[in-house]
């Protein structure tokens, strides 16, 4: 009797111990969890952050330079940065039936009204078209491919050299009139599709 009342005893203490050491593994597993979803959705966030404010400084030095800030840059190719860094919602609802008609809207005032057709909606007119008719291959492989934001980083340097070399240096692009503005546009531009590609190889 005493001898089984002693295996008994023994038998509970190996389960309990044994326990304990899955219970301290579950633990651990889940602070692994927690640590690396952290990690992940803080640099998910921090791109999804930085997408919208390169997009809107994308499309406030393509108004800019559509208005009064005019040179001699290559600013049509930040038609095809804002295609590319368009945040996922607003490239959705651009590319479904308000982005169609708002295309169809745009091509009858240039064809059949061009006095109507400002020179400065050319470039927003054009944008919205290739939202619209882009094939998908465009529209969903290479947004989301890192073929994409590498496009957009060699447009963002691009512009950066050629705003530098316009200003007659670096420190002048940022005491010229709009030159502050200008410049840290840019830098924007440039800054997302750092971050972007350095998230996906970490």
């Amino acid at each position: 009797m005493g001898r089984i009342d002693y295996l008994a005893m023994k038998t509970d203490q190996e389960t309990a111990a044994l326990l304990d050491s899955d219970f301290n593994e579950l633990k651990i597993a889940a602070k692994k969890l927690i640590s690396h979803a952290t990690k992940f959705g803080a640099a998910a966030v921090g791109t999804s952050f930085l997408k919208w404010v390169a997009s809107f400084a994308a499309i406030y030095l393509l108004i800019l330079d559509r208005t009064n800030w005019r040179t001699n840059m290559l600013t049509s190719l930040l038609v095809p940065y804002i295609f590319f860094s368009l945040p996922s919602v607003l490239f959705s609802f651009l590319r479904g039936e308000v982005g169609k008609w708002i295309a169809f809207v745009a091509v009858v005032l240039r064809l059949f009204f061009p006095r109507h057709f400002p020179d400065w909606l050319e470039m927003p007119g054009s944008l919205i078209l290739l939202l619209v008719v882009s094939p998908d291959f465009f529209a969903t492989t290479m947004r989301e491919h890192w073929v994409g934001v590498a496009i957009c980083l060699a447009v963002g340097c691009y512009l950066m050299q050629e705003h530098i070399r316009a200003s007659g240096g670096f420190r002048n692009s940022f005491t010229q009139s709009h030159g502050i503005s200008n410049t840290l546009g840019i830098i924007l531009l440039i800054v997302f599709p750092i971050w972007a590609l350095l998230t996906r190889v970490v």
